[in-house]
């Protein structure tokens, strides 16, 4: 886990996998699951969805590495794929990760402009969404929005997001369209730009799942900076 390179994650992972001693279930699992991370990070997809499967054979957090593999399909651009497993990990996932795995849902749908299907997976996250509530009422509220709804609450909707802590991560993304829908460039432009800045020089990881996300963002600060754009 402390590895500082893809290579060296693999390598440490593979190295306790082989080892003679007798390892259990969760170990097991935490093993695999930094060898999917390698994989993931260095962009090999596909090798990822196989130890993310070797995984589920374990049976421990099916809902975390069905997560894991919704990722990597969604990687390799199979969309219908990546929402299978998110299904599934909101189906065995406990009531307090449900809400997250509908909502990583309803962003897959939403990135690819399926908006009709983000807006049901984004209402049953914001349904059962507790801490990070604000976050999925906005994404909905955004979602709504492009089908050309329009909504009376966004001011509102915005302050309760930025006031929360999701308002200081992912929450910049769904804040900075919030604003630019409104209205309020300057303020869509700081947050947009913040998101990706903080997204791009994060972890590996985080960066290539969010890599949707980065671009959608990048497209709304060119149409800001370019109006005829």
């Amino acid at each position: 886990m402390a590895a500082p390179t893809p290579r060296g994650r693999s390598m440490w992972a593979r190295r306790g996998l082989a080892s003679r001693a007798s390892l259990d279930r969760t170990t097991q699992a935490m093993l695999l699951r930094q060898l999917y991370l390698a994989h993931y990070e260095q962009r090999h997809f596909a090798q990822a969805t196989e130890v993310a499967y070797q995984s589920l054979e374990l049976g421990v957090l099916r809902d975390v590495v069905h997560q894991d593999a919704a990722r990597a399909f969604a990687g390799l651009g199979d969309v219908e794929a990546a929402a299978g497993h998110l299904r599934l990990a909101a189906r065995h996932g406990p009531p307090s990760r449900r809400a997250f795995h509908w909502w990583t849902l309803g962003s897959l749908y939403f990135n690819v402009d399926r908006l009709e299907e983000a807006i049901g997976a984004l209402s049953r996250a914001a349904r059962w969404g507790t801490r990070d509530k604000a976050l999925y009422q906005a994404h909905l509220a955004l979602a709504r929005f492009a089908t050309g709804a329009r909504s009376d609450d966004l001011g509102e909707l915005f302050e309760r997001l930025e006031s929360a802590p999701a308002g200081q991560g992912y929450g910049r993304f769904v804040l900075g369209h919030l604003a630019f829908h409104r209205g309020s460039l300057p303020e869509a432009e700081k947050l947009l730009r913040a998101f990706v800045e903080r997204t791009v020089s994060g972890r590996p990881a985080t960066a290539i799942a969010l890599a949707a996300e980065i671009i959608r963002a990048k497209r709304t600060l060119a149409s800001i900076e370019d109006p005829s754009r």
